[in-house]
């Protein structure tokens, strides 16, 4: 919103998921100073973090849920993601 056109945003990542039901592909935009979770490890190892994101389509004809977690490792970076209600699909 404020980093203007063209300008890349290092502090999210992007995901689209198509709907299993109507084939619809929605994009969502993980902030990944503000979306995450974190998890604090019982043996006093590294902490992770943890997002999860319910996504409906846009388009009014399909009220399909698809809900996305992800799981990134101490740096924040992703090491694995699960759907249902859909599939994750290439940008």
């Amino acid at each position: 919103m404020f980093s203007g056109p063209g300008k890349a945003d290092s502090d999210a990542l992007w995901i689209a998921v198509k709907c299993k039901r109507c084939g619809e592909v929605t994009r969502a935009r993980i902030d990944l100073r503000n979306d995450l979770s974190i998890e604090y490890d019982e043996a006093g190892g590294l902490p992770t973090y943890f997002c999860r994101k319910v996504l409906m389509g846009e388009g009014g004809r399909c009220f399909q849920r698809m809900e996305v977690e992800l799981t990134f490792d101490a740096n924040r970076n992703l090491v694995s993601r699960e759907v249902s209600g859909g599939q994750f699909v290439e940008q």
